[in-house]
């Protein structure tokens, strides 16, 4: 009975795992660039109670008999599924059609982050001048193809123009849109699930993710488009989410009740004693 005990608080311990993900998950449903997550579990290991032996006459006994010691979490999973576009008055805004990610410089000046939150700002540079900077909302650097900042003197922010491949248009002095020699950096992975999440749309590079490899650069994958005036929201269905959350308390609470009804067993073992 002590053993149903453990099992069943081990069950308690991962459903709550379960349902804070899936808290997150709806709590992050109008998040930009937001991607949904979802925990998986395993079994731990079995406990045999009965080896397959034969009686004295040779005969075999019934198969061996083993118990489960319970579950574990063992990955939080993130889905990169493609968020609906969401469109936006920001002329900065951007999203992004396929499997590659911005980039930015994070708050140390030495950390990349990934995101597909695009709802960066035309901000003037802290020295002042004319100069507008492409940032985060935060006011972190997005990179270009070349990992540097991107910068236009003396441009209205307005009248700035990006086209599918990233590249960066200003209008001459005859209105027409003209290369300025920019373009926006686009990252993939070889690997995107194994991305360390740092934020609630951002994400460094691991082991487990690989390098990251430049569109701009490669050949041999599907690139992606940038999509001017568009943001791409989160990808958490609430419907599933719902049902999952669900599923998951109803899980928990089965738990408990064999937690308390061990109890009541003991508490009844224990008063036939007297």
């Amino acid at each position: 009975m002590v053993r149903s005990l453990w099992s069943a608080a081990t069950g308690m311990n991962a459903q709550q795992t379960n349902v804070d993900t899936i808290s997150n998950n709806l709590a992050n449903v109008n998040t930009v660039g937001y991607k949904a997550q979802g925990a998986q579990f395993k079994s731990l290991l079995y406990q045999e109670l009965q080896t397959v032996t034969t009686t004295s006459n040779g005969n075999p006994k019934p198969t061996n008999s083993q118990v489960g010691l319970g579950v574990r979490t063992s990955t939080i999973n993130q889905f990169f599924s493609q968020g609906s576009f969401q469109s936006s008055d920001n002329p900065a805004a951007l999203a992004i059609s396929g499997d590659g990610f911005f980039g930015y410089m994070a708050a140390d000046g030495e950390t990349i982050n990934y995101t597909r939150n695009g709802n960066f700002v035309w901000a003037l540079q802290e020295s002042g001048g004319t100069t507008l900077e492409l940032t985060t909302a935060e006011g972190n650097p997005v990179l270009d193809i070349d990992g540097a900042a991107i910068t236009l003197d003396g441009a209205i922010a307005s009248r700035i123009t990006i086209s599918s491949d990233g590249k960066i248009y200003y209008p001459d002095d005859q209105g027409v849109p003209t290369d300025m020699g920019l373009q926006i950096g686009l990252w993939q992975f070889s690997n995107r699930e194994g991305l360390e999440r740092v934020g609630s749309a951002a994400w460094i590079q691991t082991a487990a993710s690989g390098e990251p490899i430049l569109e701009n650069d490669a050949d041999n994958i599907k690139k992606s488009e940038i999509v001017q005036g568009y943001l791409e929201g989160s990808n958490v269905n609430v419907a599933t989410e719902m049902v999952n959350l669900i599923v998951a308390q109803r899980a928990y609470e089965m738990n408990s009740t064999a937690i308390q009804t061990t109890d009541e067993m003991m508490q009844t073992a224990n008063s036939l004693k007297r």
